[in-house]
C-alpha cells in the first residue's frame, strides 16, 4: 500500500513538473528569437532545492556559472527562478529595468516583518517611505550620533576583557541591535528599550525558521513576539505624538510625514517600517564586523598597519581632549580600505530577489543603445530573479586573485557595477553610511587598546542565512598594556 501511495505522488509531481514545463514552452512561443537561458530544473516540483542546501551555496552558484555561463535557471523553493552572475545583467534588473523587477520574499517572512515594511514595496510607496529613512540616514544625522556610537562601541568592547570566550558575532549583534534603536528613537526609555530588545530577538531567532505555525516551533513563537512588539511600539508612538516632539530620528520622521493628499502614516505602517529597519540594520552589520576581526586576526602585518593608524588617532584626540569624533572617521584611509575589502571577500548580501512582473526579455551587455547580442533570452512573468551579487565580487576578470584578502585593491575604485556590497538602484541600502560608521567605530576601540586570539579551528563559514565564521568566531581578548 505505501509502495503504490509513493508511485502515486511520484506520478502527481511529475504531471504537475511537465505542466509547469509545457507553460513555460507556451510562454515562449511567438518569440523566435527569445529562448529561456540554459539550466536545469532539477527534479519535479522540489527542483534543485536540496542540491543547494546539502553544500555550500557558493559552491552551487559557481558551479552552475561554470556550466552555463553567466545567466541560468534553475527551480527552488518551489520558484523557477533566473540567476544572473554579469553586473551589466545586474544592473539590467537593479537599475535600468527595476520597474519590470519587484522585490519579492516569501510571505512567512513578511508575515513577521510587516507587509508595509519598505523593503516589500516598489512605486510612489516605496519612493515616499524610501525618502523617510533617507532623511534619518542623511550624513548630518548620522554625523551627531558619532559619540552615541562611539560610547556604546566602547562599553561592548571593554566587556569583552579578561581572556573568557566571547561569542563575537551575537555579541556584535547587541551593539548594532543597540545603534538601530539609537537612530530609530533617539534616547529611548531604558524599559522600552529592554523589551523591544526580548521580543525583537525572539522574532530574529524565528525569522529563518521552518514556518510551522505549530505551538512550540521558533516560528509560532516569532508570530506571538511580532503582536508583542506591535503592543510595544503602539505604546512609543501614543507617548511621542502626545508630547508632540519634533525629533529627527526615524521615529520622528514616520510621524511627521503626509503625502501630497496630507494623510499621515498609520501607527500599523510606521510599526512595520521600524521592524524593518531593525532587520536590515542588524544581522548584516554584525556578520561584516566580525568577519573584520577574523581577516585582522589572520593578516599580522595588515593588523600592525590598521593599529598604528588608530593609535595614532587615539593620541590625537587624547591630546586635544575630545573623544572620537566625525573628522576622525573620515582620516582612517587603511581602515576603510579593509572594511572594503570584507564587504567583497565576505559578501553578506549573496544575491537578492526580485521577480518579474511581466515577460522580459534581456539582450546582452548593452541595453542603453538596443544592441542585440546572440542569444537573447526570455525571463517569463512570474520568474524569480536573483542577481548573485557573491558571484560578480569573486570573479577573477574584476577582482585579480579574488579569494586573497588584499585591501590595497582598492586604492583604485573598481569598475562600474562589479562591486554592490549593499545592492545597487533603487531598493540599494539606504544605511550603508551608518554600516560603515560603525564598523569604523567598533575596529577603532578594537585595536587601539585589545589583543585577541581565535579559539579552535579557524576556518568554516556558517549561514544563518548571512555568512559568519564558525560559531560566530569564538574569541579571547585581552587588554594591552599602555605602559
Amino acid at each position: 500500500m505505501a509502495g503504490i501511495l509513493v508511485y502515486a505522488t511520484i506520478l502527481l509531481m511529475t504531471l504537475v513538473w511537465c505542466r509547469l514545463l509545457r507553460k513555460q514552452k507556451k510562454g515562449s512561443q511567438g518569440k523566435s528569437e527569445t529562448q529561456l537561458p540554459p539550466g536545469s530544473m532539477g527534479w519535479p516540483y522540489i527542483g534543485e532545492t536540496l542540491q543547494l542546501y546539502s553544500r555550500d551555496p557558493n559552491v552551487f552558484f559557481a558551479t552552475k556559472q561554470k556550466r552555463y555561463g553567466e545567466i541560468f535557471k534553475t527551480h527552488i523553493l518551489g520558484c523557477p527562478s533566473v540567476m544572473l552572475a554579469s553586473p551589466e545583467a545586474a544592473r539590467f534588473v537593479l537599475v535600468t529595468q527595476a520597474h519590470l523587477f519587484k522585490p519579492t520574499y516569501p510571505h512567512s517572512k513578511e508575515r513577521l516583518v510587516g507587509p508595509a515594511a519598505l523593503f516589500f514595496h516598489q512605486g510612489d510607496y516605496h519612493t515616499r517611505l524610501r525618502k523617510l529613512v533617507q532623511a534619518s540616514l542623511s550624513i548630518e544625522a548620522i554625523r551627531n550620533l558619532v559619540p552615541d556610537i562611539d560610547a556604546l562601541a566602547a562599553s561592548t568592547v571593554d566587556s569583552w576583557h579578561g581572556g573568557h570566550v566571547v561569542n563575537t558575532f551575537h555579541e556584535i549583534k547587541k551593539f548594532s541591535f543597540e545603534v538601530g534603536i539609537l537612530m530609530i528613537f533617539g534616547r529611548l526609555e531604558a524599559r522600552y528599550r529592554e523589551e523591544l530588545k526580548k521580543n525583537y530577538f525572539i522574532v530574529d531567532k524565528g525569522y529563518n525558521s521552518f514556518p510551522t505555525n505549530i505551538p512550540g516551533t521558533p516560528y509560532r513563537k516569532a508570530l506571538q513576539a511580532r503582536k508583542r512588539l506591535s503592543k510595544i511600539l503602539s505604546d512609543i508612538i501614543s507617548e511621542r505624538k502626545e508630547k508632540k516632539l519634533l525629533e529627527k530620528d526615524l521615529l520622528g520622521c514616520l510621524l511627521n510625514s503626509k503625502d501630497e493628499k496630507g494623510q499621515v502614516l498609520t501607527d500599523d505602517k510606521i510599526a512595520d517600517n521600524i521592524i524593518g529597519t531593525l532587520f536590515a540594520a542588524q544581522d548584516t552589520t554584525a556578520s561584516v564586523m566580525t568577519w573584520i576581526v577574523k581577516y585582522l586576526h589572520d593578516n599580522p602585518k595588515l593588523l600592525e598597519a590598521v593599529k598604528a593608524e588608530q593609535k595614532a588617532i587615539k593620541i590625537l584626540a587624547e591630546q586635544s581632549n575630545q573623544p572620537l569624533s566625525w573628522s576622525h572617521t573620515r582620516n582612517m584611509p587603511i581602515t576603510y580600505k579593509v572594511i572594503l575589502e570584507t564587504l567583497r571577500m565576505a559578501s553578506i548580501i549573496s544575491f537578492t530577489f526580485r521577480e518579474a512582473v511581466a515577460d522580459v526579455e534581456y539582450k546582452g551587455e548593452d541595453q542603453s543603445i538596443y544592441v542585440i547580442h546572440e542569444p537573447r533570452y526570455l525571463i517569463p512573468k512570474g520568474w524569480k530573479v536573483m542577481p548573485l551579487f557573491r558571484n560578480i565580487h569573486h570573479n577573477p576578470d574584476f577582482f585579480t586573485d579574488p579569494q586573497k584578502f588584499d585591501p590595497s585593491r582598492f586604492q583604485v575604485a573598481p569598475k562600474p557595477n562589479t562591486f554592490m556590497p549593499f545592492g545597487s538602484g533603487v531598493h540599494a541600502c539606504p544605511g550603508n553610511e551608518l554600516a560603515k560608521l560603525e564598523m569604523l567605530i567598533v575596529t577603532h576601540h578594537l585595536v587601539s587598546k585589545f589583543r585577541w586570539e581565535v579559539v579552535g579551528s579557524e576556518s568554516g563559514i556558517q549561514y544563518g542565512p548571512f555568512p559568519v565564521p564558525q560559531q560566530g568566531l569564538p574569541t579571547r581578548f585581552w587588554k594591552e598594556s599602555t605602559t
